[in-house]
Order: structure tokens, then sequence, then C-alpha cells
């Protein structure tokens, strides 16, 4: 197979704004694969420099897994993806482009949609939230919570000076939503407890990664003093992570940038209902090639925040999306992506 790969710069309709920062401008990387018989499969990789990686470094990781991929067998996904570990480990989000684009290469060979192929139904997909990152101020907040009024399931992005006003605020602007709320990791564990009177005030039901990642001692005791559940983001990349955090956390956030691969977030999905967690899949800004990876396991989900397209102002793509707040899927082959305009 031959390796293919172009940066590609996209724009988020409102600057995205977490507790770590945020921007509005973003680069992600489209991956080609192409077979000898011309046949192709499409990945994305979608870098975040909390986990070490940009496009210029997805671009070197993908120099380094172009060997293996130029004699191997497209249909020998796991041993694939076992080999560009070895090439290269950590770069979690260059190997989740390569296993999405053989993903959808093997669907596409077999004329049927990825989700099919899993043997998943697409009518059991979960809503997913759409999110309502740290605004500048009063105003600018209310407007765009206005602007998501058909989403129904919001997630609020806090841990700046005023979370308080924005939960109220965010509750006044749209009554009947449904709310959560993820601190990407800004609060301490006295901040988090002294936050649960409004959480449970503007009727919040998930929260998460209150903390930072490695302070499971304080997740345990948030979570043990809380009556909304606590999700584990940060804390969790891989499988390996989900064992660790049983009897910490209600249920674990899946996202293909930090595993590194559809194989295993699978894995993690099945580790985290053995361990009876609740198993979310998220996302970072990504067009619609990006999100249509994790879209098409979400029947095995119980909560999604695939918005990640949704937030764009210019995604090149389109696929399955979350047009009305549902994860949405399609009959075209392979993850169902293609150029807007070709």
């Amino acid at each position: 197979m031959q390796l293919h790969a172009e940066i590609v710069t996209v724009h988020t309709r409102h600057p995205f704004i977490i507790a770590r920062g945020g921007q509005s401008e973003y680069q992600v990387v489209w991956v080609r694969l192409v077979d000898k018989d011309g046949a192709e499969g499409w990945g994305e990789a979608s870098p975040s420099k909390y986990y070490g990686e940009t496009a210029d470094t997805v671009m070197v990781a993908l120099q380094r897994f172009a060997p293996v991929l130029a004699d191997a067998d497209a249909w020998s996904i796991d041993a694939i993806e076992r080999e560009i570990e070895k090439a290269m480990r950590w770069n979690a989000a260059a190997r989740c482009a390569v296993s999405a684009a053989l993903h959808d290469l093997a669907a596409r060979r077999l004329g049927v949609p990825l989700w099919k192929l899993w043997g998943l139904d697409a009518q059991a997909t979960p809503l997913s939230s759409f999110t309502i990152g740290i605004a500048p101020d009063v105003a600018t907040l209310r407007a765009r919570v206005r602007e998501a009024a058909h989403y129904p399931l919001l997630k609020i992005k806090l841990g700046s000076s005023w979370d308080r006003d924005v939960l109220r605020i965010v509750r006044e602007e749209a009554p009947r939503a449904q709310l959560r709320v993820d601190a990407n990791a800004a609060w301490t564990p006295k901040q988090a407890l002294g936050m649960l009177d409004v959480l449970n005030e503007v009727g919040v039901d998930m929260l998460e990664q209150p903390l930072p990642p490695q302070d499971l001692a304080g997740l345990r005791f948030v979570r043990e003093r809380s009556n909304i559940p606590v999700v584990a983001d940060e804390s969790c990349l891989v499988a390996s992570d989900i064992p660790k955090l049983e009897g910490i956390v209600d249920g674990v956030n899946i996202k293909l940038a930090k595993c590194g691969s559809l194989r295993e977030a699978l894995r993690m999905i099945a580790v985290a209902r053995a361990h009876g967690m609740r198993v979310m899949c998220g996302c970072m800004i990504e067009t619609t090639l990006g999100i249509a990876a994790a879209a098409h396991f979400s029947p095995l989900l119980d909560d999604a925040d695939l918005d990640g397209a949704a937030l764009l102002s210019d995604d090149p793509f389109d696929g399955p999306g979350i047009p009305d707040g549902r994860v949405t899927l399609g009959d075209r082959p392979g993850l169902g992506v293609v150029r807007r305009g070709g």
C-alpha cells in the first residue's frame, strides 16, 4: 500500500476555549491508503499538543509507518497496528489515522458501511452532546447557547473564574436541555465539592474529568461525595488504564486520538463493560472524516460527544454526523465519507 498524507486547515465557528486555552484554527491530517489495485481507504489524525502531537509530528510519524504499510496485506489490520506501534510509539493520533484508513479500505472493498461489517445496529446510536466552550462574556455565552438550541444535550466547558454563573446562564437559555459539564482537569477536590450544589441546582447529569489526570485519590474522594456520575477523560488513554479506575470513577471517555486505533477503542469498550463502567466516546476538533471513525462504533456506547465537525465553519467532508443531536450513520461503504463538492 502507498500512504498519502495532506495537512488540512480548518476553523471553528467560534474560538473554542477550554480550561487549558484554545483557538479558532486547527490542523488535521488527511490520510489516504492506496492498495496496489487502486482501492483506497481514508483516515484522519487530529493531533493534540496536550498529548505531544502536532500536524508536523503526525507527518513525521506517517513517514515512519509508510515502509510497514508498503508490503503489508491490507486485510491484516491487527498485525499492521502492532507493527506501526513498534515503528513509532505514543503517536496516537497518527496511528489512529492509519487504523481508520485500514478499516475504511476493508469495508469499502466489501461494499458495506463499517457499522454493518461490525454487525452493529445503525438505529441504536446514542445522542451526542454539543459543546459550549468557555466564553469571554455573558452576552457571547447567551448567544452561543441560543445558537445551539436544536441540540437536546449540551456539554459545558468549565474551569474559568465564573463557572457558577456560566451554569445558571446556560440553564436560563436552555431550560429543557440535558446538561453535562467538563472541567478538563482544572479543579481541585475542594473546588469540585464546592461546585456540587450548583451542578445539582441546574440539573447536570455528568461530571467529566474534574481533577488532574494523576489525582486518582482525589477523583475517588469526589465520586464518593457526588450523586452525579463522574467520568474520566484525561485519566484514561488506553484499555490498560481502565482496571485501576474501577471504584474511582463511574465511566471512561474514549478518544481515538488518545488510544491510537479503532481496535483499541473496541478493546476499551469491552474492558470498561467488564468492570461495570459507563462507556463514552469523545473527540477533538475534527472534520467529519475523523468523527466518522468513532461514529461507526457508537451503537456500543452509553454516551457520545462527537461534535468536533459540528463546531467547524469549513468542514471539507460529508458523512456521518449529529445533525439533530443523535449520531447518524449512512449506507455508504466504509466510513461513508466523501469530499464536499467532489
